[in-house]
C-alpha cells in the first residue's frame, strides 16, 4: 500500500517537474514571440491613409475579398483578417496561366473592399501592379507590402492604403490585418526615403479600435500562470462534466487566451475548435434581448416605467397588464419561473414532415403545427398567475415579453433586428439563431441526445424547448456563436458602448443596464452580476463587485469584469449526451475564470 502511495506521489512530482518545464518553456516562447511581433510593428508604417481608409469602419457595408499576389504568407494573414469579419481568399497563383489578371479582376465583382499581400519578390512584376491599379480604380483597396523598402517606389501612382512591413514572414502576416481592422495603432514614419511619394517622415497614425489577437505576455500576464486552465479543463472531460468546451480571455482589448479542449460528444473523434458555435441558452438573453431593449431605451422608444399593455395589445386583459418593463428586466414581475411546454404537446400537434398546416421546425424530422406559439403558448404565458410580484424570481418568460415588446417598438424579428443593429455591424459572423439555415453541421457543437420530446441528437437547434416550439428565435434562449462573436460584442460593452470606430450605446446606458439595479437583487437590467452574499461565490471566488454577464443552461457564461479590464468566454455543451449537473458540482466556469482572475492580480503586484 506504502509503496503504491509512494509511486503516486513520485508520478505526481514528475508530471509537476514536468509541467513547470513546459509552463517555464511557454512562457519563454511567448516572450521571444512579443519580442519578435514588438520588432516588426516598432518599423511598419500606414502609408497614404489621407481618407482615413484605416481602420475599416462599417464592416456592415463591406463585402471584402482577400488577394494573394504571390504571397507565400496568405493564409496566416486571411486567417487573422477573418476574426474580425467575413474575408473571402482568392490566390493569383490560379489565374497563372493568363497573361494578365482580368478574370480575376472580374471575379471580384462581388467585393467592395479588397485587400491585397504581396511582397518584394512579386512587387517589380508589371501585371501585379497593373492589376492593383485597374481595381483600385473601382474599389477600395488595401495593400499589405512585405519585404524591402525600395520595393515601394512600384507604388508611387497609387493612392489606396498600403501597409509596409520589411518582414515577409508568418510572424508579419499575422501583424498587418490588425492594422487593417484597427488591433494594433499604427505609429510610424519613414526613416529613409525610397521613392519621390514615399520620402522620410511619410506614414499616418491611427488609434485601435478593436480587439488585437495576441499572446498573455503582451498584456503584462504570464503564460506560466494560465496553465492550470488546461488541467481544469481536462478534468471536466474526464469527470464527464462536458464532452467538450472552449474559453476565450481578453484582457485590456486584446485576446490573449483563445482554446479549444475535448470533443463534439464522447463518442466522436470529431475536436473542438475555437470556431465552432455553441448553443448559448440563457447568454441569449444578454447578447441579443437586452441589447435590442438598450437600443429602443437609447432612442427613448421604450420606457422602463411603461407598462406591459402600453406595447403589448395582448396583454391588456391579462394580469400582466399593469406590470412595468423595468420589472420585467430585474425578474422582479411575478412570473412563474417556467412553464415545460413541450408536456403539452400531444398526438396530432407535430408532423414528422413539413407541410403548409405543420410549417415550423423544432429538430430534424419534427415540425410543430401552424399557430401553436401564437395560440397556444403566448396565451398561457399572458394569462399565467403573478405570484411573486416585488420579488426577485427569475423566469424565462420576462424574455419571452421583452421580444414580443422589442418588436412591436421595432417592426422587425428579434432575429433580423439584432443581426442588422449589432452581429454584422461588429464583424460577428456566426451569432445569430438558426444556426442550421447558414451553417454545415459539423461546425455547430450538438447539444442533448432528446429521447424525451424530439427523439433526436440536437445539432444547431436550440435545447429549450419552449424556444424550440416557438421556432428556434426566443428572447430567453435561440442563440449560437462562437467565442470569439462573444468577445468582440463584450469588448464592446467593456468600451462602454464603442468598437470599430462606432458608438453602439452611449457610455450612460451601458453603466445603467450592467449596473445593479435592483434593492432586492444582485441583478442589472437584463444582466447578471457578482453577487455581494459572498457565501454563494458567484460567478466565482475572485470576481470583483463590478463583473455582470450571465450563464446559460447548456454550460456557457460570459462575464465582464472592468476592474481588471477582462472578457471571459467559456462554451461547453454539459447537456450531451443527457443533462448533468456535474459541470456546476466541480465549479468548472468559476475556477477557470479565478485561474485568470488570478494571474491578473498577479501581474499587478
Amino acid at each position: 500500500m506504502k509503496r503504491s502511495k509512494l509511486y503516486i506521489l513520485a508520478a505526481a512530482s514528475f508530471f509537476n517537474v514536468l509541467c513547470l518545464a513546459a509552463c517555464a518553456q511557454e512562457h519563454a516562447v511567448n516572450e521571444k514571440k512579443l519580442a519578435i511581433a514588438n520588432s516588426i510593428t516598432s518599423t511598419t508604417v500606414l502609408l497614404n491613409n489621407q481618407d482615413a481608409v484605416v481602420p475599416l469602419k462599417s464592416l456592415d457595408k463591406k463585402n471584402i475579398a482577400s488577394v494573394s499576389l504571390g504571397f507565400a504568407y496568405s493564409t496566416a494573414f486571411d486567417s487573422l483578417a477573418n476574426k474580425y469579419t467575413k474575408v473571402t481568399s482568392f490566390s493569383a497563383d490560379e489565374y497563372k496561366d493568363s497573361l494578365n489578371l482580368n478574370n480575376l479582376e472580374d471575379d471580384l465583382k462581388y467585393f467592395n473592399t479588397i485587400l491585397i499581400t504581396i511582397d518584394d519578390q512579386h512587387v517589380n512584376q508589371a501585371k501585379y501592379i497593373n492589376f492593383i491599379n485597374s481595381i483600385s480604380k473601382s474599389k477600395q483597396v488595401v495593400i499589405s507590402f512585405f519585404g524591402n523598402g525600395p520595393g515601394l517606389k512600384s507604388f508611387d501612382l497609387l493612392q489606396s492604403p498600403l501597409i509596409w512591413t520589411a518582414q515577409n514572414n508568418a510572424d508579419a502576416a499575422n501583424l498587418l490585418p490588425q492594422y487593417i481592422f484597427g488591433g494594433i495603432a499604427a505609429t510610424n514614419k519613414l526613416t529613409t526615403a525610397y521613392s519621390a511619394r514615399y520620402t522620410m517622415g511619410s506614414g499616418f497614425t491611427t488609434a485601435v479600435t478593436r480587439l488585437k489577437y495576441t499572446v498573455p505576455e503582451d498584456a503584462g500576464l504570464n503564460s506560466n500562470n494560465l496553465k492550470e486552465i488546461d488541467a481544469i479543463a481536462a478534468e471536466a472531460i474526464s469527470q464527464r462534466a462536458t464532452p467538450g468546451l472552449v474559453v476565450l480571455v481578453a484582457k485590456d482589448g486584446k485576446v490573449i487566451f483563445n482554446k479549444a479542449y475535448g470533443t463534439h460528444t464522447y463518442d466522436t473523434q470529431l475536436p473542438d475548435k475555437v470556431t465552432d458555435i455553441f448553443d448559448l441558452a440563457s447568454v441569449t438573453k444578454v447578447t441579443a434581448t437586452t441589447p435590442a431593449v438598450m437600443r429602443l431605451f437609447e432612442e427613448g422608444k421604450l420606457k422602463l416605467d411603461t407598462n406591459i399593455g402600453a406595447y403589448i395589445p395582448r396583454a391588456r386583459t391579462t394580469p400582466m397588464n399593469n406590470i412595468q418593463v423595468r420589472e420585467v428586466m430585474l425578474h422582479q414581475a411575478g412570473f412563474i419561473p417556467y412553464i415545460p411546454f413541450h408536456d403539452y404537446v400531444k398526438t396530432g400537434d407535430y408532423s414528422r414532415d413539413s407541410s403548409a398546416a405543420y410549417p415550423t421546425k423544432v429538430a430534424d424530422n419534427y415540425y410543430i403545427k401552424k399557430g401553436f406559439f401564437k395560440d397556444f403558448m403566448w396565451p398561457k404565458m399572458l394569462n399565467s398567475p403573478i405570484k411573486t410580484r416585488g420579488k426577485y424570481v427569475y423566469s424565462d418568460i420576462s424574455m419571452y415579453v421583452m421580444k414580443d415588446i422589442v418588436e412591436h417598438i421595432s417592426e422587425e424579428p428579434l432575429n433580423q433586428y439584432t443581426y442588422e443593429n449589432f452581429y454584422k455591424p461588429l464583424g460577428m459572423q456566426t451569432a445569430g439563431f438558426l444556426p442550421r439555415n447558414r451553417f454545415k453541421p459539423e461546425q455547430i457543437i450538438p447539444t442533448e441526445d432528446d429521447k424525451y420530446f424530439r427523439k433526436t441528437l440536437l445539432v444547431g437547434y436550440v435545447h429549450d424547448q419552449g424556444a424550440a416550439l416557438a421556432g428556434g428565435i426566443s428572447g430567453h434562449a435561440g442563440l449560437f456563436a462562437s467565442a470569439n462573436d462573444l468577445a468582440i460584442i463584450y469588448q464592446m460593452l467593456l468600451n462602454r458602448g464603442t468598437y470599430g470606430g462606432e458608438t453602439y450605446f452611449k457610455n450612460a446606458t451601458v453603466d445603467m443596464f450592467t449596473s445593479k439595479q435592483s434593492n432586492v437583487s444582485r441583478r442589472g437590467l437584463g444582466f447578471d452580476r457578482w453577487d455581494p452574499d459572498t457565501t454563494k461565490h458567484y460567478p466565482s471566488d475572485l470576481a470583483s463587485p463590478q463583473t455582470y454577464g450571465h450563464t446559460g443552461y447548456t454550460g456557457t457564461c460570459v462575464w465582464v469584469d472592468p476592474s481588471r479590464g477582462l472578457v471571459y468566454v467559456f462554451l461547453s455543451n454539459r447537456v450531451n449526451p443527457t443533462v448533468t449537473d456535474k459541470l456546476s458540482n466541480l465549479k468548472i466556469r468559476g475556477r477557470i475564470e479565478d485561474v485568470v482572475n488570478k494571474a491578473i492580480d498577479d501581474s499587478r503586484k
